[in-house]
């Protein structure tokens, strides 16, 4: 998966919105004014998960990492193009949203119309 075709599949969620807090060189996808993909000068993506998962992830792919500046236990890097199935880092990617989504308060919740809608 290229970093166009990830930052597309980030685009694609309801409610999602791109933005370039920490300069041109790094893209956020939030949603709810959350986090939930980050995306910096190289090829690669950083992505929330369940604590469980992310460890599983470290260990069954090398080009998943501990993402650099980001609490351990909830972010993972994962290269693009790297050992993991482009299937998969999609369903890492569309977790990561649903994972932060399910966080948000029910009124913001609310106001994110579902994907299966």
């Amino acid at each position: 998966m290229t970093v166009d075709q990830a930052c597309a599949r980030c685009a694609s969620f309801p409610g999602a919105v791109e933005e370039f807090p920490f300069g041109p060189q790094t893209r956020v996808y939030k949603v709810g004014g959350k986090i939930f993909a980050l995306f910096g000068s190289g090829a690669s993506v950083s992505i929330k998960g369940e604590p469980w998962l992310i460890t599983q992830h470290r260990a069954s792919f090398e080009s998943v990492t501990v993402a650099p500046y980001l609490h351990r236990d909830h972010w993972n890097a994962v290269v693009l193009n790297g050992d993991v199935p482009e299937e998969m880092l999609a369903e890492m990617i569309e977790d990561s949203y649903d994972l932060v989504v399910s966080a948000l308060p029910r009124k913001l919740r609310a106001g994110i119309v579902p994907r299966s809608a």
